[in-house]
């Protein structure tokens, strides 16, 4: 049974991810986060564990990945308006270096880290990213997702760990009756039913590289980001399309 650790398994995407792999896996999960409030449901769990984690002390990283086979990196600031010096230098950082060494140090086989699509989100809004164009962020949160995404590579290629990082777009559990999405989170929009499906396939994805970028969004009509390489690399297949939940439909001549 392979053992799962997942920090940041508070937040929004975190816990929707342990709910998951509890109901449709075997995984044993450990489930990591400072803030252990919203974790406590997950607790008693004779196959799970919950732990207290800040991702900035390289000693409770290297605690936490023992004996994990595989790692699920989503701690780290989700603000795209966080400011470096109090959050983004600690949290997402260092925090992530701590969690990749300590990962390389205890054996994991795999990382999978939380990037952004805040990494390119300095090109025009008409231009579509693909898997090759140059980061291009607009903010510091963007700014310390590129730096996530060097990491991996180096961890990777220099360490030999498996590095996959997954570009999140807009992640939300759209409700018809919410607030309108812009064009742009349209565009960018991932479903929690889709992340879950790209999630689950990179976890069990066979003969992928050492170092991968996979683009997280939903199959949107309008997409940010290309994601025909994800779909190859992976097998995702997304379903939600962002412009049919807002009520926005788009008739073929």
């Amino acid at each position: 049974m392979k053992k799962i650790l997942i920090t940041g398994a508070a937040g929004k995407i975190g816990q929707h991810v342990a709910n998951t792999l509890m109901k449709k896996t075997s995984y044993q999960l450990k489930l990591a986060d400072i803030n252990l409030l919203p974790l406590e449901k997950f607790k008693g769990s004779s196959n799970h564990e919950v732990i207290y984690l800040d991702v900035s002390s390289l000693e409770e990283c290297q605690n936490a990945c023992k004996n994990i086979d595989i790692v699920i990196h989503l701690a780290g600031d989700p603000s795209p308006n966080a400011d470096f010096y109090s959050s983004l230098l600690e949290n997402t950082i260092k925090g992530s270096y701590n969690i990749f060494k300590a990962a390389s140090d205890n054996g994991v086989t795999k990382v999978i880290a939380a990037s952004s699509a805040q990494t390119v989100e300095g090109y025009p809004l008409d231009f579509q990213v693909t898997d090759s164009s140059p980061v291009r962020p607009k903010n510091m949160y963007g700014v310390s997702k590129c730096f996530v995404e060097a990491l991996a590579s180096y961890f990777a290629y220099e360490k030999q760990l498996q590095s996959i990082v997954i570009r999140i777009g807009a992640y939300d559990d759209y409700k018809p009756e919410g607030l309108p999405l812009s064009a742009r989170d349209m565009s960018a929009y991932i479903s929690p039913e889709d992340f879950i499906d790209l999630l689950l396939k990179t976890i069990t994805a066979k003969n992928l590289p050492f170092f991968s970028i996979l683009h997280g969004i939903s199959e949107n009509r309008f997409k940010r980001l290309n994601i025909e390489e994800t779909k190859r690399l992976v097998g995702y297949t997304p379903n939600s399309d962002a412009f049919k939940l807002c009520g926005i439909h788009f008739f073929d001549r």
